[in-house]
């Protein structure tokens, strides 16, 4: 049996908490879809794995198979109740951080005024995060950065992305081997998944990496002007970038996601015109 893994954002992805209106029918073809049997579903989010699963009680999603956590620090494998961190996963990214943590590369940033740390709980072992005002010049501040780590010999992979909703920047330093698109190709490898059978929905900056890469991926209708106009110049061959239409829907949040399933798997199109039926 042909088996599909189906990788998602949450946020102003799955979840259609942006500005945009939802497309009310969509979410349950999504259920629907992501009951089959032959679906891996996997979150790939910022969020931790507390955040995670109360996104999944708030907004009564699927529970996922896999979830990709921490903008890709963390990896779990779900069932029921038991998430089971991939330790695989630790082994293989901490090596780039010379076996320091959270906690001793924040020292070693100690001083860059325009890095405002996180809450605690936003922080995980190998996963740095800030705020940063958006009227900072954040290519400057990221090669600053880059600068102090290497001379440490930190490999790090630096993620910067925008909360609009609070107009504010997030910036995520990782161990360079760690981030969503590396993430999912672990996974790929190690479920044997190719990329013929592998897709991957998102919205903003911290997807860039999937979105830009050779993983068939859809960026939904309602994702950030930024991001459309940057990938609208790049075109990269993987992306479909969902405009509404299918079905009816609109194409945001998981109606967008529904439509790159669309485009990319004709086996699920069919599900899903058979779903609506």
């Amino acid at each position: 049996m042909r088996r599909f893994l189906l990788c998602t954002d949450l946020d102003r992805t799955l979840i259609p908490n942006g500005p945009a209106p939802p497309w009310p029918a969509a979410k349950t073809l999504f259920q629907k879809l992501a009951a089959r049997e032959d679906i891996c579903l996997t979150y790939v989010t910022g969020r931790h794995r507390a955040l995670i699963e109360d996104a999944i009680a708030e907004f009564d999603l699927p529970s996922p198979d896999f979830a990709i956590a921490d903008v890709g620090a963390s990896i779990y494998q779900v069932s029921a109740d038991d998430w089971q961190p991939w330790n695989q996963w630790e082994e293989h990214i901490a090596p780039d951080w010379q076996g320091m943590r959270c906690a001793d590369l924040k020292n070693l940033l100690r001083g860059i005024a325009q890095l405002q740390p996180q809450e605690r709980e936003k922080q995980a072992p190998f996963k740095l995060s800030y705020y940063v005002a958006l009227d900072e010049d954040s290519r400057t501040l990221i090669a600053r950065m880059y600068e102090r780590l290497q001379h440490e010999g930190i490999r790090a992979n630096l993620v910067w992305s925008i909360d609009e909703l609070a107009h504010i920047g997030l910036l995520d330093v990782l161990p360079q081997s760690a981030g969503k698109l590396h993430a999912i190709r672990f996974m790929m490898t190690r479920q044997n998944f190719s990329l013929r059978d592998t897709l991957f929905a998102g919205d903003s900056g911290n997807d860039l990496d999937v979105l830009l890469s050779d993983i068939p991926a859809v960026l939904v209708a309602n994702a950030d002007g930024d991001i459309k106009t940057q990938l609208a110049k790049t075109k990269p061959e993987a992306l479909y970038i969902a405009t509404g239409g299918y079905l009816g829907m609109n194409g945001n949040y998981s109606a967008g996601i529904l439509e790159g399933v669309a485009h990319f798997w004709p086996e699920a199109d069919a599900w899903l015109r058979e779903f609506e039926q």
